[in-house]
């Protein structure tokens, strides 16, 4: 199975999960799981939600910032790789002044 992003539009999602300002996002979902390079821009986040169903994989490729899992803070610099699993509740926050560039894995558990 190949994916091509290159054919996938980008959408913006202003406050995603009641997080602030904007990031943006090529998605490929199924029923295994989503796909998503995403960059939350500067002054963004993703707000604290929780995975009822999934683990979140976050792998940042560019950028600064800060993820809090289940309370417990984590710096985000590029070559990381944030995990949030299944059950536990996280948020993401642009902490540079630059986009915070990632790939997110959702895998359905």
């Amino acid at each position: 199975m190949i994916i091509d992003f290159n054919e996938i539009k980008e959408i913006r999602l202003p406050g995603m999960n009641n997080g602030t300002g904007e990031m943006t996002a090529k998605m490929f979902m199924d029923e295994h799981g989503k796909i998503i390079p995403c960059h939350i821009h500067v002054g963004g986040s993703i707000g604290l939600h929780k995975h009822e169903t999934s683990d979140d994989i976050n792998y940042i490729i560019s950028g600064t910032g800060k993820a809090v899992c289940d309370g417990k803070e984590e710096i985000l610099t590029p070559g990381i790789c944030h995990i949030c699993r299944k059950g536990s509740e996280h948020s993401i926050i642009n902490t540079g002044n630059a986009d915070l560039s990632m790939l997110t894995i959702v895998v359905e558990r």
